[in-house]
């Protein structure tokens, strides 16, 4: 079981941009490894369902985005270091957030809750508009 752990949200003005960071710890050195998971950022805001924001590939070649951030927000990730990156920019108040990073090792697209088994506590984003 890999465990997940969020850092980088705070709060910051519309327009402005943050890097929110993902790193892996477990009991086993193969749970550190994340080159054999899937990897996704989700986000919950307040009185709302968790939403799919991006995916990227074991290997990282691959990636994918929702619709609202497009343009905006780069996933990214160093498998060496055992870490995912979500560089956003051009924030909006709409992405205000509680985002979550999730590891899977089974994934079909990678943009539903279920492809995820592993989650992290989520770190709050806060624009202000």
């Amino acid at each position: 079981q890999v465990q997940l752990v969020e850092s980088g949200g705070g709060l910051v003005q519309a327009g402005g941009s943050l890097r929110l960071s993902c790193a892996a710890s477990g009991r086993s050195l193969i749970d550190h490894d994340l080159s054999r998971y899937t990897m996704g950022w989700f986000r919950q805001a307040p009185g709302k369902e968790r939403e799919f924001v991006a995916v990227i590939s074991r290997g990282g070649a691959i990636t994918d985005y929702a619709h609202s951030v497009k343009g905006r927000f780069t996933i990214s990730r160093e498998n060496a270091k055992n870490s995912v990156y979500l560089q956003m920019d051009s924030l909006e108040a709409d992405d205000t957030a509680v985002y979550f990073c999730a590891a899977g090792l089974s994934v079909g697209t990678g943009t539903y809750l279920y492809d995820y088994d592993n989650w992290g506590q989520g770190t709050q984003v806060t624009v202000s508009s």
